[in-house]
């Protein structure tokens, strides 16, 4: 049991006040998980807790109540109401059976008065008990920020491999059938070299995604620009074009020399065409063009598509942003704003004034 001359709050009262204290107390007794105020009631008065747990609770919204803090002997409780004059603003209930001491208000606010020490005390513990509440209220935001992310990556995840498997799964019994002919077999079998390269591309946008940035330990090398572009886009051109989309340079890639890792910037320039071929799915044409500033070089992808719609065009490097797509994890764009960021180069998006969308990047030129 705790005394009131052993309470954090009356620890340092004079002798001659706290017998005054005494005889205004009223002792209280309250058996398990009984409710002492809600929110609403009026602020009486000032409690003491001598033994037991108090557990302090609030709605945080239509349906939750939630725990604001957690109270044992020694701890007091409704200050707050006692001090503004205004409603409980939470309810207080008895965890374990609990003894309280409860001080009228008029006596608290009157011994507040006749006190400077007691206001002090009283002020500076309802800032710790802030402090502590915001800590823990921070705790619980960033842990459901944590578990919302979590629940959209899975729902993504789950949503986007369902697909590819289906079709797997039809490709793979259609081979199997007993009088399934040659070319129903190798039908069967392109189909799923296909869904397996789209799971592929969709296991390293996951895998990239969970990276982070790499900018503090990232190794960039020298490269001349124009070999790399025409590498890369020589390897993504076969894959991507399928006789009614084409795949062009509108002009040529300069030869400057930029600063790059090449393995992750791959990356970049594969989810743009991609993206761009997605959005075309009846054929079109993407333009690759290129711009040479002072201090930088601006890559434009151009497709012929619908263009980016209003409603997703300022979330488009978002992560699972997506309008309209049937395809993807919904993160190739998010992963491309990081890695460009990571070369200390920008990303932006835009419609095309001649139609379609614009995608370009800017990357730093190395001069001598």
């Amino acid at each position: 049991m705790v005394h009131v001359e052993e309470s954090k709050l009356f620890g340092g009262i004079p002798e001659s006040q706290l017998a005054g204290l005494r005889d205004a107390i009223t002792m209280r007794r309250y058996s398990a998980e009984q409710v002492i105020f809600t929110e609403g009631d009026a602020g009486d008065g000032l409690y003491l807790i001598t033994e037991g747990q108090v557990r302090i609770s609030a709605w945080v919204s239509k349906d939750e109540r939630r725990t604001l803090s957690e109270l044992g002997p020694g701890d007091f409780f409704g200050e707050m109401a006692v001090v503004d004059s205004e409603p409980r603003s939470a309810t207080a209930t008895a965890h374990t059976e609990a003894e309280l001491c409860f001080i009228p208000r008029d006596k608290m606010l009157a011994m507040l008065e006749g006190s400077p020490s007691l206001a002090v005390t009283l002020t500076r513990e309802f800032s710790l008990r802030l402090r502590e509440f915001n800590r823990h209220y921070i705790q619980q935001v960033l842990e459901s920020e944590r578990m919302g992310l979590v629940g959209r990556f899975a729902g993504s995840i789950v949503h986007d491999f369902k697909n590819p498997l289906n079709i797997i799964g039809i490709a793979a019994d259609f081979a199997a059938m007993e009088n399934a002919t040659f070319e129903m077999r190798q039908t069967a079998k392109n189909r799923i070299r296909k869904q397996v390269d789209r799971l592929s591309t969709m296991i390293s946008e996951l895998l990239e995604f969970t990276r982070g940035s790499q900018r503090g330990g990232v190794l960039l090398a020298e490269t001349q620009f124009s070999d790399f572009v025409r590498a890369v886009v020589g390897e993504l051109r076969p894959e991507s074009e399928d006789g009614q989309t084409l795949l062009e340079f509108e002009t040529d890639p300069p030869p400057v020399t930029v600063l790059l890792d090449p393995k992750r910037f791959f990356h970049v320039f594969s989810n743009l065409v991609h993206n761009a071929f997605d959005a075309m799915p009846d054929g079109g044409r993407l333009r690759i063009g290129f711009k040479v500033g002072e201090t930088d070089v601006t890559t434009e992808f151009h497709d012929s598509g619908p263009g980016i719609a209003p409603e997703i065009m300022e979330r488009m490097f978002e992560a699972f942003a997506t309008y309209g797509k049937s395809k993807g994890t919904g993160l190739g764009l998010s992963i491309c704003k990081r890695i460009v960021e990571d070369h200390k180069g920008r990303i932006e998006a835009r419609n095309h004034p001649d139609g379609g969308a614009a995608i370009s990047f800017s990357l730093p030129i190395v001069r001598r």
